[in-house]
């Protein structure tokens, strides 16, 4: 039998600068997720779990929690950017439009600089600009991150999976 190799995720040498990722997953917020993630992370603002007290505002609704907000769309670009490294930073998080239960989230990143690393020869810092859209297009987050990654000779994703024993 030919083993396959499956997705592997990106190294530092497959991005350039300029490159787009869009990610090919979306995610629908529903209420328990926006209620859950908001009252999980002691998050007293009614704004998100409260409908009564929503109403009352301009929003006439709850707003889904800014922190599962950047959660899920980061979350949803990780195969494209990030599965062969860790964030260094967030820079400039703008959340230009509101997000609401229902909706459904997109990621699409761009390669904005991308360099060695000076202290971690066997990696490299990519610096993305990240944009959260939801089904409309409507952009309802944008920021920038860093990321260490990886380069591929040296990554442990190409090292951890075990062979099977045939004797199990």
């Amino acid at each position: 039998m030919t083993s396959k190799p499956g997705w592997e995720g990106r190294f530092f040498e497959d991005f350039e600068v300029g490159d787009v990722y869009k990610g090919r997953i979306g995610r629908t917020i529903t209420q328990a997720d926006n209620i859950w993630f908001t009252l999980l992370t002691n998050n007293t603002n009614q704004l998100h779990f409260n409908e009564h007290y929503a109403s009352f505002t301009e929003f006439g609704r709850p707003l889904v929690n800014s922190a599962i907000t950047i959660a899920i769309v980061a979350g949803l670009g990780v195969s494209d950017t990030s599965e062969n490294g860790f964030a260094l930073g967030w820079d400039a998080i703008r959340l230009p439009n509101p997000l609401f239960e229902g909706d459904t989230l997109y990621s699409v990143s761009e390669v904005v600089d991308k360099r060695e690393s000076g202290s971690r020869p066997k990696q490299g810092i990519v610096k993305f600009r990240t944009r959260g859209v939801k089904q409309d297009g409507t952009v309802v987050i944008d920021y920038t991150r860093s990321v260490m990654v990886w380069k591929r000779a040296h990554a442990p994703a190409l090292r951890h999976v075990p062979e099977p024993r045939d004797d199990a």
